[in-house]
């Protein structure tokens, strides 16, 4: 997959994840893709422990899956992480 469709498929993995998750998560379209590449490098990682490969072909279900799955855990974290920095 090229570097490009990495960021496509980063920002549209970190969209549905904000679609997914309740709440306000903040954060706009840079912080969204940043978010949601990372998060398709944790999905990925993820995968390739589980599985046994990581992400495919940009127009593979499994990748999809897996990026979602990582960017929800990336915004979970940042989440937890920004609610904690704003009480103190």
């Amino acid at each position: 997959m090229g570097f490009l469709a990495f960021l496509l498929l980063g920002l549209i993995a970190g969209a549905i994840a904000k679609a997914i998750l309740p709440g306000r998560q903040g954060g706009g379209l840079l912080l969204t893709m940043l978010l949601g590449v990372v998060g398709a490098f944790l999905g990925g990682w993820i995968g390739s422990l589980l599985f046994g490969g990581g992400l495919g072909d940009f127009f593979d279900l499994r990748t999809w899956l897996l990026s979602i799955l990582g960017a929800i855990i990336v915004l979970l974290i940042f989440g937890a992480l920004r609610g904690r920095r704003s009480r103190v």
